[in-house]
């Protein structure tokens, strides 16, 4: 019953945030910046939260994926290749954490945020046109085991905007567009997320009748922004990839001293 979880007004804010982090999922990657904390304001337990979030950003991101693979901008390889490499290395990165404690993974976050927020911005030209033929096919491959590889380092150490980093890899490393490396991107989210969501879903810890309704916001969001993306391009994705790195910087910040 959900009036006994959560309020009509905590439900309605929770939908509203599932769209805006839908279409800035499908974007530039980090939509779990918004809907986290929206769930979490709704007040439902926190093994609620990851699993309804995880559910409603799987499909949401399925749906975008689907919209950039039609429109031809997605490398399905690359993707694959990738989507392994982060696999193995969020393994690996999980035992690290065992080792490193959460102040000094939140100050080496603190190092990456700006860095990868002055190489956008100084790259201007960083993705508005696709020389990723440049390269051959093993050597393609080889580097897209290496992006899923560090992605998958990120994503076992910090979690949020491992969509929004993934982005920048598959630029600045495979000299993809903004458009193909969003794709692209987004394969190797939804592989990720697919997988977790399997783990949460045996556990029982899925509320249903919350993440059924996020997840059909989140698909709305995610179309809608993935529609932004394919017409606007660079431009548009440029701009949201700032965003999503000054959100990310923010809560850093907030989890260290608040």
């Amino acid at each position: 019953m959900l009036h006994l979880i959560i309020s009509t007004q905590s439900f309605v804010f929770l939908m509203l945030a599932s769209f805006l982090a839908g279409f800035l999922d499908a974007i530039a990657g980090g939509g779990g910046l918004i809907t986290i904390p929206a769930y979490l304001i709704s007040g439902l337990p926190v093994h609620m939260v990851y699993a309804c979030n995880k559910f409603a950003s799987s499909c949401g991101t399925a749906i975008a994926t689907l919209r950039y693979y039609r429109n031809k901008m997605v490398d399905i390889p690359v993707g694959l290749l990738a989507a392994a490499g982060a696999f193995v290395c969020s393994a690996i990165a999980a035992k690290i954490v065992l080792v490193l404690d959460a102040h000094t993974l939140k100050t080496m976050l603190l190092v990456i945020l700006p860095v990868a927020a002055v190489i956008t911005l100084i790259n201007k030209n960083m993705g508005n046109d696709n020389h990723s033929d440049r390269f051959g096919k093993r050597k393609k491959y080889a580097l897209s085991v290496l992006i899923g590889g560090l992605i998958g380092l990120y994503d076992g150490l910090f979690g949020p905007g491992t969509g929004t980093f993934a982005l920048i890899a598959f630029c600045l490393i495979l000299k993809y567009d903004m458009r193909t490396a969003t794709g692209n991107a987004k394969f190797l989210n939804l592989a990720s997320n697919c997988a977790s969501l399997a783990v949460y879903i045996l556990a029982g810890t899925v509320y249903w009748k919350v993440a059924i309704p996020a997840a059909v916001l989140n698909i709305c969001g995610n179309y809608a922004g993935a529609g932004v993306a394919i017409k606007k391009g660079a431009a548009v994705i440029r701009k949201m990839l700032i965003v999503v790195i000054v959100l990310l910087f923010i809560k850093v910040i907030y989890d260290m001293f608040f």
